[in-house]
């Protein structure tokens, strides 16, 4: 049988991180994926083919608005689904290809095939012909992710109710499209097929999308994308979801008790995602499951049994890839008998619509429900030169600062670039910098980052030199 310092279960970007900085830290390391590529969900069925199609349907979209660059585009301009979609394959393929490269690199061995526990030292390997491998491990980290989630009354079928991983590799455009919830994978999903041709409804139970982050990201995301075409039907509860041949009725009811049909040839079930622990048998390992189906860790992200360890979507905590890899690097610096920390208030989070939707740190509602005095500095892209020379006018950037110490408490935006600006929010408060800090950094002109500056001066004595 044989023997590792560490088995990590499941290959996605917080297990292949994990395995990566283990053998880097000179372990002994494996890892096992019960599908024939790594990457987990995040490079396969998420985050990567999500952008890939993302980007695809802008720069269709872009098209639309050539000619008020004085680009005049003769001829027919059609959408080849087909393509686009291989296109999307193509990166797929090359990225999960990368991580295989990065496992033979850092000399960790990888077993295909299903790992569960025989006890707290001996993992199964079951492969796709149904043999059995067992193998030893000092350590094992747990990183089996998640699965979308769905209502109970609704029966996905994969065709035509359908969740993300469908709406991947859809082989038509929608006529309408469903989306049932309002979040940041609906959102994105939503609006590739948006720009491709379809009608888009969103069914949201909360009274806003993007519930999580600050409400007026909310607001201005909801007013472009309006704008854009899709439609909003907030504070409407889901009751049923049925289908009749190539046609979907969605039934809900809005905050007064009124009934809403909406009928379309797509629904999008987007109700969140839940842990993925089926066939670990981990109570085998002493390893506790939550009542909420995740695995039962603490600081260390040790789980109740002292030499396994668990992370990602799996534990409590936002379900990010990039969450789960700071995980995977603390565990792995843990074992080695380093002392790592994570600071999970700041740990971003990214909606890649466009505008993008960027934040990390408190939002407004929550400084105002713990009671913390605090002032705010707002900028708008408009008035950014920048923003103006490409057309990207929608958004603005929003900073919270401690109103007694002008220590940064969060950083919310929305606008072109905003994934890639909000790493300079990051970084501001990873060292506790003050608004005023951040206002007297030199930011190149012109640029989107400028709007970080303004609403720094802004939030430091309405001091915003721009507007």
């Amino acid at each position: 049988m044989s023997s590792f310092d560490v088995v990590v279960i499941g290959s996605g970007p917080g297990g292949y991180v994990a395995a990566i900085r283990c053998a880097q830290l000179g372990m002994k390391t494996a890892i096992i994926e019960k599908y024939s590529t790594l990457g987990g969900t995040c490079l396969n069925v998420g985050c990567i083919p999500s952008k890939a199609l993302l980007a695809s349907s802008h720069h269709y979209e872009e098209l639309q608005h050539f000619a008020d660059h004085g680009i005049e585009v003769s001829g027919e301009v059609k959408v080849n689904l087909e393509k686009m979609i291989a296109r999307k394959q193509a990166v797929v393929d090359q990225t999960s290809g990368g991580v295989k490269y990065l496992m033979d690199k850092n000399n960790i061995t990888v077993f295909e095939g299903v790992g569960s526990f025989e006890n707290a030292t001996t993992i199964n390997i079951t492969k796709n012909d149904g043999s059995v491998e067992k193998i030893e491990a000092k350590n094992t980290i747990i990183a089996t992710g998640s699965k979308p989630s769905s209502l109970p009354f609704i029966s996905i079928d994969k065709e035509r109710i359908i969740t993300s991983t469908e709406a991947l590799k859809l082989t038509e455009v929608p006529k309408h499209f469903v989306i049932i919830g309002g979040g940041v994978i609906g959102l994105e999903l939503g609006q590739v097929y948006l720009r491709l041709g379809a009608q888009v409804s969103v069914v949201e139970f909360m009274d806003r999308i993007i519930p999580g982050m600050d409400g007026a990201l909310s607001k201005e995301l909801t007013k472009v994308l309006k704008k854009q075409g899709m439609k909003f039907y907030t504070s409407h509860k889901v009751k049923e979801v049925s289908r009749n041949g190539n046609a979907v009725t969605v039934k809900a009811d809005d905050a007064k008790g009124n009934e809403v049909v909406l009928e379309g040839d797509y629904a999008l079930v987007s109700v969140g995602r839940r842990p993925y622990t089926d066939g670990l048998n981990a109570d085998k390992a002493g390893v506790k499951i939550t009542e909420r189906g995740q695995v039962e860790v603490n600081d260390h992200l040790q789980t109740t049994a002292s030499n396994i360890y668990a992370i990602g979507d799996v534990v409590r905590g936002a379900m990010l890839a990039h969450k789960a890899e700071e995980e995977g690097v603390m565990v792995a610096e843990y074992l080695a008998g380093q002392k790592p920390h994570i600071d999970y208030n700041l740990i971003p989070g990214v909606v890649y619509t466009w505008p993008e939707v960027a934040a990390v740190g408190k939002t407004e509602e929550q400084l105002k429900e713990a009671g913390i005095a605090y002032k705010a500095g707002n900028f708008p892209f408009k008035a950014l030169g920048r923003a103006r020379a490409s057309a990207d006018t929608d958004g603005f950037v929003k900073i919270l600062a401690d109103a007694k110490t002008d220590e940064v408490l969060g950083i919310h935006m929305i606008g072109a670039r905003t994934a890639d600006l909000i790493a300079e929010a990051v970084t501001a408060m990873e060292f506790r910098a003050s608004a005023e800090d951040i206002s007297r950094m030199s930011h190149a002109h012109p640029t989107f980052a400028e709007a970080i500056k303004e609403a720094a001066l802004a939030a430091t004595g309405n001091r915003a030199l721009h507007v």
